[in-house]
């Protein structure tokens, strides 16, 4: 692998990386997505910019998103998103639900594929369904 950046591992090699080892990269993916967003959006200081980025990936608002996605999702994107929805995390932090939280595990979980498999196309076209529905100006 020469570049880090843009990934492009083979679906063999996605599946062998575990549910929470894809929410794992996924959060990354969904953070820097809505910091991008926000940063893209101008007029805002770096608090406002850092409490809007915690608001939009806390484990409630990411289960918000996941209930508009789910009607967008291929069947393979699909099996991605229920791997990390049915994955066993060992604590849910106070905010959310354990049903919020194993939303967003999936969404994790599937954005983490989305870009370890180079479909960036894909995760923008989903992020800003999104974005677009939730903050229309």
């Amino acid at each position: 692998m020469e570049n880090y950046f843009q990934m492009n591992l083979s679906k063999a090699e996605i599946d062998a990386i575990s549910n929470l080892g894809l929410a794992h990269m996924g959060d990354s993916v969904f953070e820097i997505l809505c910091r991008g967003y926000l940063c893209a959006r101008g007029g805002k200081n770096v608090a406002s910019l850092h409490h809007d980025t915690i608001r939009l990936v806390c484990a409630a608002s990411q289960a918000k998103f996941v209930d508009q996605l789910l009607p967008l999702l291929t069947e393979e994107e699909l099996s991605y998103y229920r791997r990390g929805k049915n994955a066993h995390v060992h604590a849910v932090p106070k905010s959310a639900t354990p049903q919020e939280y194993a939303k967003a595990t999936g969404l994790e979980a599937l954005f983490g594929a989305l870009y370890l498999s180079g479909q960036t196309d894909r995760l923008n076209e989903l992020f800003r369904a999104v974005m677009e529905e939730n903050h229309a100006d």
